[in-house]
């Protein structure tokens, strides 16, 4: 596919890109497209031709433009499981999303086995390792901001949709954890890099484009599992939590030692600092940076905000002996962990996507991590109230026995994340509960903006981080 058959997609793309889960800007109106790389990985007359490009995506409301990244593949027909694929025709050709093509995912697994280069991209095999040879891929359905092939369950190969400069975080962390010998994630087996244009024009800049991993087969997310453990408890007629089948909170504690051990691993390969007042001050302002912009959107916040602001204000405790921060997940939460046979793994270390890279990769306190994932074990708890009767509040009942599962499995999790690290995160309370914190006025805005009828889960957390004092429950609620 050559640089003019590229052009001539960029219409169908316009129509094409809206409707992919990937899509991150799914609240904007796309007003055109235009390709900023592209690198041919066969020939353009192949069967199937495969072509890499990044495109740039401008919307109606003249915001920023978005950048992604496409592995285009391209025949003289499709049929069958490609036709829901399918971009667009240009010529005598029928363009579609390549990931879609087994023959192509196994192009691609073949290229990085060999290490080979083709042009700008460098299909790189991570050295020491041997990744499987087997057939071609399948793509995995349900994914958010990236797309990943599976290769007969023994791999996995993630193609990070936002194009970005620099070196992506999911790559960089799990490479230092490579070096760790670290047990609490899949290993690393390769990955796809290239180079991309900055915005301002200036020469290329090195770029990830994929990376590949073991997959872990017969695994379960987190997410799912504590699901089902609220279901069984809500089903139950008066069953406490630590007594029903069900019960979550072994395994809560389990997940507060992988991250500790991960924590303790990132420290080891990458280090850690301590931020003097200067430096905590200024993790408190973008806190309240971040405060303003949800009250400016969210009448419930709107009308805690000095209340909010006194408690994020807790981080400032940190000044004494200064915050210790290092490379941390980012993103946390159930749905970044994988319960396998061995144990829990942590998956996904590329941060928040929409944010920057520079803040994406900036040291934080792990505290960030842990609050999150306490964040998570309050939605676990409250999701399926939250899709209660349209108008109606879930029974009083019901609610209790939700906040007694969350108060469980919140406190196993910092138990277990205790027995490992140096510190329980709950020594901290403060700077826990401004973190907590934080992380709910984040959701409250996502909510608003994308699902109004969960923005309950984050006000009920946050008129709890606002007015409980009692210390024996603080932000871990144990």
């Amino acid at each position: 596919m050559s640089a003019p058959t590229l052009d001539a997609l960029l219409p169908a793309l316009t129509d094409w890109l809206p409707g992919q889960r990937w899509f991150a800007a799914k609240d904007r109106t796309v007003s055109g497209v235009r390709l900023v790389g592209q690198q041919e990985i066969t020939p353009a007359d192949a069967v199937p031709a495969v072509a890499h490009a990044v495109i740039a995506v401008s919307f109606t409301d003249d915001g920023p433009t978005d950048r992604f990244q496409l592995l285009l593949g391209s025949r003289p027909e499709v049929s069958g499981e490609l036709e829901h694929a399918v971009i667009g025709r240009v010529g005598d050709r029928v363009v579609y999303d390549g990931l879609a093509d087994g023959e192509i995912s196994r192009l691609l697994l073949s290229l990085i086995v060999s290490d080979t280069t083709v042009g700008s991209l460098h299909f790189v095999p991570e050295p020491g390792t041997e990744a499987p040879i087997v057939g071609p891929g399948r793509p995995l359905l349900g994914e958010q901001s990236n797309s990943s092939v599976i290769y007969g369950e023994r791999a996995i190969m993630k193609l990070f949709r936002r194009a970005t400069p620099g070196l992506n975080p999911d790559l960089e962390l799990h490479r230092a954890l490579r070096r760790e010998n670290s047990r609490e994630v899949a290993p690393l087996l390769g990955a796809i890099e290239g180079e991309i244009v900055p915005d301002d024009g200036g020469a290329p800049v090195p770029m990830t484009v994929a990376m590949l991993q073991d997959y872990a087969a017969n695994s379960a997310d987190g997410w799912s599992m504590a699901l089902t453990s609220v279901r069984d408890l809500l089903a139950e007629g008066d069953l406490r939590p630590d007594e029903v089948g069900g019960d979550f909170a072994g395994e809560a504690h389990r997940l507060g030692k992988t991250i500790a051990s991960v924590h303790i691993e990132l420290a080891r390969a990458l280090g850690t600092e301590r931020l003097g007042a200067d430096g905590v001050a200024a993790v408190a302002d973008w806190m309240l940076e971040r405060l303003d912009l949800a009250a400016g959107a969210v009448e419930a916040v709107a009308a805690q905000r000095e209340e909010i602001a006194r408690v994020l204000n807790g981080v400032r405790a940190a000044d004494d002996e200064g915050l210790l921060v290092q490379r941390i997940h980012g993103d946390l939460h159930l749905g970044q962990t994988l319960r396998t046979p061995r144990g829990w793994l942590a998956i996904d270390f590329e941060g928040e996507p929409s944010r920057p890279l520079d803040d994406r990769v900036r040291p934080d306190s792990p505290l960030r991590d842990v609050a999150a994932m306490l964040r998570s074990f309050d939605y676990a708890a409250f999701h399926q109230l939250a899709e209660w009767e349209t108008g109606a509040e879930a029974p009083a009942y019901l609610q209790r026995r939700a906040q007694e599962w969350a108060d469980r499995n919140r406190s196993a999790f910092c138990d277990g994340y205790a027995a490992i690290a140096s510190t329980d995160p709950r020594d901290q309370l403060a700077v826990l509960r401004a973190y907590e914190l934080d992380k709910a006025v984040y959701e409250a805005l996502y909510e608003t903006r994308n699902r109004p009828n969960w923005l309950t889960i984050p006000l009920r957390s946050m008129a709890r981080l606002v007015h409980d004092t009692d210390p024996a429950r603080g932000a871990s609620d144990h």
